[in-house]
């Protein structure tokens, strides 16, 4: 298995719509087994997203599908910052 978590700064007050748009277009990702984004409890712009995926490559594949695409496109100009990102091995849990 292959695992992301990773953070991003929205505009001022554009963090909802960041979310909306991230959340809304999560339906079809082939190797998908885990896609979360929430809140961050201080920060009141940050988000954070994490991601388990069967493997590296249907992660990679995910990017190349167009509603993906269009949502990253549609997210750019909302985001104001790229935070951490950190690759993990999952090993077992809920939602798998």
């Amino acid at each position: 298995m292959y695992g992301l978590i990773g953070s991003f700064t929205a505009h001022a007050g554009k963090r909802d719509e960041l979310i909306a748009l991230m959340t809304a277009s999560t339906g079809d990702m082939p190797g998908c087994l885990s896609y979360i984004v929430a809140h961050d409890p201080v920060d009141p712009d940050k988000i954070w997203i994490t991601e388990v995926w069967d493997s590296a490559d249907s992660h990679k594949a995910s990017l190349q599908i167009p509603l993906v695409a269009e949502t990253i496109k549609k997210a750019i100009p909302l985001i104001a910052g790229f935070g951490d990102q950190i690759q993990t091995v999952p090993v077992g849990g809920v939602g798998q």
